[in-house]
């Protein structure tokens, strides 16, 4: 079976992913296959809106398929990450600014680079299995595919906190995040998304839509707001540590296992990213000067191995939590010349 399938039903252009045995990570190729699809179906008239979806119960999509990238890492080759970083942030921003609906059901997880599919369309629909994250971190990248922008736009100190701990939000918290837009039992899935394709119309989704769930990340919000304010990492940690809670315990504990340059660096595009003039594109820019250094200059090869390959858990990375030169932040952001992220134009 093929890892996505691409096809037109009635007047909705459909995207399944299918690679259900990898939880439908994404591959350079599927990567590819749906900037194409997206680009036809934007000229065709009888595409009225685009319905992505995935195939089991396990995942929409739990992130990008790193196996590649980490092989071609190691030998030296940083050409091919730097491809598949750029071509994916093109397809995610197109899917920002499409012009017709854009529909996604984010079934199980939905993480990483599953984010930059399912979470900027017009109508982000979650059930009861829905877990998203930003989990970049714990591997030595930074929350990319546009997830930085979503973090920026997050209410309070939201982005901050699930940026560096990768908190799994469930479908309440979704929503209270602006992950997601409407919730909708997961059996009622198919009968909207049939009705969908016949009309060409959202009017059943919305019309079908349930009240949203309690959030535990809401509760949470004070808590966060409290101690995720500071310019810095470092301020952050400060007063995490001044706290004697299961909060700051639990907190502590998740930054942890992310690699500091990665945590610092988040931070800091978040608090550039927050603000009115903020757009897709400039979080993608943003994103991509890390990613295209990450490499080479970072520890996303160091946290692959660790995590993925060698699963010992135990990453060697360059600098200590909390000691991260403010300096070596700068130089992961710093703009890439003639390197630097393009977009088409249309």
């Amino acid at each position: 079976m093929s890892d996505i399938h691409i096809r037109i039903e009635g007047r909705a252009g459909r995207i399944t992913l299918t690679r259900e045995a990898a939880l439908n990570a994404l591959s350079y190729d599927m990567c590819m296959s749906i900037d194409a699809a997206l680009k036809a179906w934007a000229k065709d008239d009888q595409v009225a809106l685009v319905i992505f979806d995935a195939a089991g119960d396990k995942a929409f999509c739990a992130g990008g398929d790193i196996a590649e990238l980490y092989e071609t890492g190691t030998k030296g080759d940083f050409a091919y990450g730097r491809t598949f970083w750029r071509d994916e942030y093109r397809m995610n921003a197109r899917i920002f600014e499409y012009p017709k609906p854009v529909v996604s059901f984010l079934q199980g997880f939905t993480m990483g680079g599953g984010v930059g599919i399912g979470c900027h369309g017009t109508h982000r629909v979650v059930g009861d299995t829905s877990k998203l994250s930003m989990p970049e971190c714990g591997i030595g990248l930074v929350p990319d595919v546009g997830g930085s922008l979503l973090l920026a736009l997050a209410p309070g100190r939201l982005g901050e906190y699930l940026g560096t701990t990768g908190y799994r939000m469930n479908a309440g918290d979704a929503l209270h995040a602006g992950f997601a837009d409407l919730y909708l039992p997961e059996d009622q899935w198919p009968g909207v998304i049939a009705e969908m394709e016949q009309s060409g119309e959202v009017t059943a989704l919305e019309a079908a839509a349930h009240p949203a769930p309690d959030s535990a990340l809401a509760a949470m919000q004070p808590d966060i707001d409290a101690c995720f304010a500071g310019e810095s990492l470092t301020d952050i940690l400060t007063v995490l540590r001044g706290r004697d809670d299961a909060f700051a315990t639990d907190s502590l504990k998740a930054l942890s296992r992310g690699a500091p340059l990665s945590l610092a660096t988040t931070v800091e595009m978040i608090h550039r990213l927050r603000g009115s003039t903020t757009t897709m594109r400039k979080a993608l820019d943003l994103e991509y000067r890390y990613t295209y250094r990450a490499m080479e200059k970072g520890d996303f090869l160091e946290g692959v191995r660790a995590l993925l390959i060698d699963k010992d858990k135990s990453p060697k990375w360059q600098h200590e939590i909390g000691a991260v030169p403010t300096v070596a932040v700068s130089q992961m952001l710093t703009p890439l010349g003639p390197n630097a992220l393009t977009f088409e134009e249309e």
